[in-house]
């Protein structure tokens, strides 16, 4: 690098740097990622600067040449040397990494400006020593990862591989010293496992690659890693909203075959059809109840509610529609179930294929062509709100004012029950409206429980909640985003609750 000029130095995503040297020949790129998850530095061949999004940085720097490279004795960081006493450290500290540029031995920029501590940097005191001799390593045999900091994880498992605990203090000391002659003139090693990629500078059964020159080593095992965490997340991350799929269509499935028990075993409308007009002659207008012998369950007495306004044959026919009802919906709760059981079992078969992919091509190609994730993961918006249930009745709670909008006025009826915390600012709550059916006081209550939660009430100890149907809830031009005019409201006290 000797002899080069910093031309470029920018920033286009968190918590990454770029540089570009050049000679008026060649460029020399280094690409420093810096993430707390990965701390790495790759040297591509060449990089294309983004249009958009990306910001020019040390100018201070730009345009010096380098005069030279320093290396910090036992220590994770270097300096590229400029003129006029400028010198870049990459402090390649781990999840503390950063940039720093120094003028003389004052820093006068940093890269990550969390990490105030890095303004004090004292660029002559970043050299570590390491006493090599037999003397150290006999008086510190009991604590030699601090005695040999640099050797890390990688190189210590290399030594367990040779028995070197088990071994004398002697066999120890020629295990070091030959493990030291090794990292003098090393072969760079990429390994993998089924979860992680590593670079090792020592010799290993069963690399993925091997090379000589470790500026081609390290940004093919930046690369390498880079690749592998992304299909480990992607993986993962398809693979678990697959399983929520499955739980939530196991979760229907037990909840619709319940369902279907109740009214397979519990059909009385056709049987009390049949009582009636087996008994009209005693049967008359006018009457709530009867009681007849039931010859289904061996003539024992049975009391059967009837419609005083109707006569005998009016009241049988409508427990005979009921009963045709009733079977039209257990046909229709079997026909569901089995879509669901044929779901489960489909997407439970793309869990197994996505689990045992193994290369990150071919696992997006799965993903493509997975109906399941490409429907409901990759496409589907996110909905503006929460979903709970109380009692078989839905209860939609807002995610944010702008979400409370859409809420109230995209994904309603006239009929649900529009719910907010009194006076404050909160979300809006609807309970979904179900034909037929009053909303029962405890769902109104649970309802206003979560309203009250998600306000500014949160934290009091008793909160008034309005309540209402939607459509007695509108919004006036030029309102701001989830301010709403309420005409006509109930109130009711809860405890906020979530």
């Amino acid at each position: 690098m000797v002899g080069y000029t910093l031309v470029s130095c920018f920033s286009q995503n968190k918590d990454e740097l770029i540089f570009e040297f050049n000679n008026s020949v060649d460029s020399f790129f280094i690409k420093a990622s810096l993430q707390s998850s990965f701390c790495c530095l790759s040297f591509p061949f060449n990089f294309s600067r983004a249009r958009k999004n990306s910001i020019d940085l040390f100018s201070l720097a730009l345009m010096q040449k380098v005069n030279s490279v320093r290396q910090f004795h036992n220590e994770r960081s270097f300096a590229i040397e400029l003129e006029n006493e400028l010198s870049i450290v990459f402090k390649m500290h781990g999840t503390r990494a950063n940039i720093v540029v120094f003028e003389g031995l004052t820093v006068k920029e940093i890269f990550r400006n969390h990490l105030i501590t890095d303004l004090d940097l004292l660029y002559n005191e970043l050299d570590r020593e390491i006493n090599w001799s037999k003397e150290s390593f006999l008086a510190n045999n009991n604590n030699l990862l601090k005695t040999y900091f640099t050797f890390g994880k990688v190189l210590w498992n290399y030594l367990d591989q040779l028995n070197f605990k088990n071994e004398t203090s002697e066999k120890q000391w020629q295990l070091i010293n030959q493990l030291v002659q090794q990292l003098e003139q090393p072969l760079y090693s990429i390994e993998k496992d089924d979860h992680h990629v590593w670079l090792s500078l020592v010799p290993s059964a069963h690399p993925i690659k091997q090379f000589k020159n470790p500026i081609e080593a390290v940004t093919e095992f930046f690369y390498s890693y880079t690749t592998t965490h992304t299909f480990d997340e992607e993986k993962e991350k398809v693979i678990g909203q697959l399983k929520v799929q499955v739980a939530g269509a196991k979760k229907y499935i037990q909840k619709n075959q319940q369902k279907l028990h109740e009214l397979t075993t519990v059909n009385h409308y056709q049987a009390w059809g049949d009582l009636i007009m087996a008994n009209m002659h005693t049967i008359t207008q006018g009457m709530g109840t009867v009681v007849l012998q039931n010859f289904y369950n061996n003539y024992e007495p049975i009391e059967i509610k009837l419609n005083k306004e109707w006569n005998a044959q009016k009241n049988a026919e409508v427990f005979y529609r009921k009963s045709k009802n009733q079977q039209i919906e257990i046909n229709k709760l079997k026909e569901t179930i089995a879509a669901k059981e044929k779901e489960v079992e489909k997407t439970t078969s793309q869990i197994i294929a996505i689990e045992n992919e193994a290369e990150l091509k071919g696992l997006r190609k799965k993903i493509g062509e997975s109906e399941a994730v490409s429907a409901k993961i990759k496409t589907t918006p996110s909905l503006p709100y929460h979903e709970f249930e109380c009692k078989g009745f839905k209860i939609l709670v807002g995610r944010n004012a702008e979400a409370n909008d859409q809420l109230t006025f995209k994904h309603s009826f006239k009929d649900d029950l529009w719910l907010h915390a009194k006076d404050v600012a909160g979300s809006h709550v609807l309970i979904k409206y179900q034909s037929g059916k009053n909303f029962p006081k405890d769902v109104i209550e649970r309802a206003a429980e979560l309203a009250a939660y998600n306000s500014k009430r949160k934290t009091d100890s008793l909160c008034p909640v309005s309540y209402t149907p939607k459509k007695f809830v509108r919004k006036r031009k030029g309102d701001p985003a989830g301010a709403v005019v309420v005409e006509k409201e109930n109130v009711i006290m809860v405890v906020p609750k979530l």
